[in-house]
């Protein structure tokens, strides 16, 4: 039972006093919110954002009254999901509960700033969603969106497309991949498939595949050694061009995970070629056809991984090693690179065209959009 209400059972006076005083300080509150809101610099995540709208809704219109969006329209059905859950959620604790969600945002925006976006000796402009920085003739580039798990969204991909053209020209003598956060990367963002009407999903999906040959395409033509820093679990994408590196390091910590067929999707990365070359076929199968995701340990012995650390030591091992490898004759790492990928570069190149066209297809088809479908039905569950 609502305190408040109980209370006006025995004095009514104090609490109409009460009540008209507790709804100005919400209403107050609530508006303070909305300002606030606008002004963080940190995406809080669909999940959250979801929660935000839901709250918004039933704090100034009330228990959900549009009518339900078709299947297709993948946004307004999470949305209208969200708002819906609330029920009879009254205004007055809708209005609380975002204000509530939004002072919890302010208060935990100062920390993740200060982590992501302090000076660094060496960095690159230009970037939003990467990190980049050359120090000790090493280039590092870093996924930055640790509040999406450093999921891989369309202006992602182009930044990263950017950063390895740049470093492959630079005077670095090596490439670094890594991922800032817990997380190495959660893969693809699945918000690209989002906002698009049914006439639009085959410009979407020819312009999705032609942006991802391009993305596979510079790290088979990337020039110098490149090298991924695992630091956490890795998904999709980020897994699949780990082949198309040369050494990976992995945190004890880390996992890898490609759920093509969860998703209705097919492999790319070159993965459906170099996987049952690295793995072999048995175990490539598992991996790639039926979701099998391998500890960083497990991915060590399949040969996907070079070496795994312990979490505790993980990047003070790894960047001392790097440091020593960066300190080797450039010209001479770059012409052994050179021998050792020109022999498959070709045919990568036809693989990664092949998986692409493939990819198209899939993207277009009903299995993917109910799994697109299910996936922000899942996530819209508050």
């Amino acid at each position: 039972m609502d305190f408040r209400r109980a209370q006006a059972v025995c004095i009514p006076t104090v609490h109409l006093h009460m009540t008209t005083a507790t709804m100005q300080v919400s209403q107050k509150d609530f508006e303070k919110a909305q300002e606030q809101l606008k002004l963080l610099k940190t995406d809080p995540g669909n999940e959250t954002k979801l929660k935000l709208y839901a709250l918004f809704k039933q704090a100034t219109e009330g228990p959900c009254n549009a009518p339900k969006p078709g299947m297709l329209d993948f946004v307004k059905k999470a949305k209208w999901d969200a708002w819906n859950s609330l029920g009879n959620l009254s205004q007055d604790d809708a209005r609380q509960k975002y204000a509530e969600l939004v002072a919890s945002l302010v208060s935990g925006e100062p920390a993740v700033q200060k982590k992501e976006v302090s000076p660094e000796e060496g960095r690159h402009d230009g970037y939003e969603t990467i990190i980049v920085t050359t120090k000790n003739k090493i280039t590092k580039i870093m996924f930055n969106r640790p509040d999406r798990k450093n999921a891989i969204n369309h202006k992602m991909y182009r930044e990263i497309i950017k950063a390895l053209q740049e470093a492959g020209k630079d005077d670095s003598t090596i490439a670094v991949i890594t991922g800032n956060g817990d997380y190495y990367s959660s893969g693809n963002d699945l918000n690209n498939f989002t906002n698009v009407q049914p006439g639009e999903m085959k410009k979407m999906a020819d312009d999705g595949a032609a942006l991802l040959k391009e993305f596979v395409g510079q790290f088979i033509d990337f020039p110098k050694p490149l090298i991924a820093v695992v630091n956490g679990p890795a998904i999709g994408i980020t897994v699949t061009v780990l082949g198309l590196c040369d050494v990976i390091y992995a945190s004890d910590r880390a996992t890898f995970h490609s759920p093509f067929s969860q998703l209705g999707q097919s492999p790319e990365g070159c993965s459906s070629y170099l996987f049952p070359k690295i793995m072999g076929f048995a175990k490539a199968n598992e991996f790639l056809l039926f979701n099998k995701k391998l500890t960083a340990a497990e991915a060590c012995a399949q040969g996907l991984v070079t070496e795994v650390f312990p979490e505790s030591t993980f990047q003070k091992e790894v960047w001392a090693r790097l440091e020593a490898y960066a300190n080797l004759p450039k010209n001479s790492l770059a012409a052994s690179k050179q021998l050792l990928r020109s022999i498959e570069k070709e045919k990568l190149h036809a693989v990664n065209s092949k998986e692409c066209e493939v990819l198209k297809e899939r993207w277009l088809s009903d299995e993917h959009i109910n799994a697109i479908v299910s996936f922000f039905q899942k996530k819209a569950k508050l």
